[in-house]
């Protein structure tokens, strides 16, 4: 098969589809008399990336494999078709989101020690329902905790192929020094990252801490991808500090509007 018709067959599959699609699963477009080379999908998958330069769409891989994006650059007027209220999130789920993805597998106790607050059941239980955080294992002691790891799903929402992209330890900043409507790829660059229609809205900052939702709260500002999809562009989740300054060592209590970190 030629290459030109190569690249119309991914592109048209690619804005079909509602999620990435892996090499995999573009090779089982064809039958077996007529199946490209792995090299010819790379190679075809580079030119359409390629064709993108000037374009207000982008083809990048996350970890679930290849999709189309609306490119940062455009995504304020894109996101004028849709009126949903950008997402909130507050800091401790947001900290407790980068504790687990920089010191997988943790349990819950860890957590709870670093930061020096216990870990509310709702945020865990909103990380678990985004799909965003599961159970990998169980640490061998008594109890037997569970170890806490983070998913592919979350990988494709802060637009990231693997872990090893996250930003690293020595380059992060405080969270509250973070300009919430910064979104981070690979490279540091300002990125999209979408997510399917029926994302709930859920304005975490009440929900989970009873406080007002523009207190310490991040708001994360909406994406569009080219399938007509409202998303949402991510804010990488960035490490806390390894101690609260208004807790003692060792102690422990529930976040709360007044005490949340």
């Amino acid at each position: 098969m030629e290459l030109h018709q190569l690249k119309r067959i991914i592109e048209a599959a690619l804005l079909a589809s509602v999620q990435p699609l892996t090499l995999p699963q573009l090779s089982s477009l064809f039958d077996e008399f007529d199946m490209p080379a792995h090299d010819d999908l790379s190679r075809a998958l580079d030119q359409l990336r390629s064709d993108c330069a000037e374009r207000g769409v982008e083809l990048v891989e996350v970890a679930s494999g290849f999709r189309y994006q609306v490119h940062q650059d455009v995504h304020a007027f894109v996101a004028r078709l849709w009126s949903e209220r950008p997402s909130r999130y507050s800091r401790a789920l947001l900290e407790t989101l980068s504790l687990i993805a920089y010191r997988q597998p943790i349990t819950r106790a860890e957590i709870e020690q670093i930061r020096g607050v216990s870990v509310s059941t709702s945020i865990v239980r909103t990380l678990e329902e985004r799909e965003w955080i599961r159970v990998v294992g169980y640490r061998d002691l008594p109890g037997k905790p569970a170890l806490l790891g983070t998913t592919k799903q979350f990988l494709d929402y802060f637009n990231l192929k693997s872990l090893d992209q996250l930003p690293p330890l020595s380059e992060i900043r405080e969270i509250e020094e973070l300009d919430p409507q910064l979104v981070f790829g690979a490279a540091g660059d300002a990125i999209p990252v979408r997510v399917a229609m029926d994302d709930p809205h859920t304005d975490v900052a009440t929900a989970e801490t009873g406080g007002s939702p523009d207190d310490d709260s991040v708001e994360i500002p909406e994406q569009t991808n080219v399938a007509g999809a409202s998303a949402h562009a991510g804010t990488a989740p960035q490490p806390p500090s390894s101690t609260r300054e208004d807790a003692p060592a060792g102690a422990a209590h529930e976040d709360t509007p007044e005490t949340r970190a």
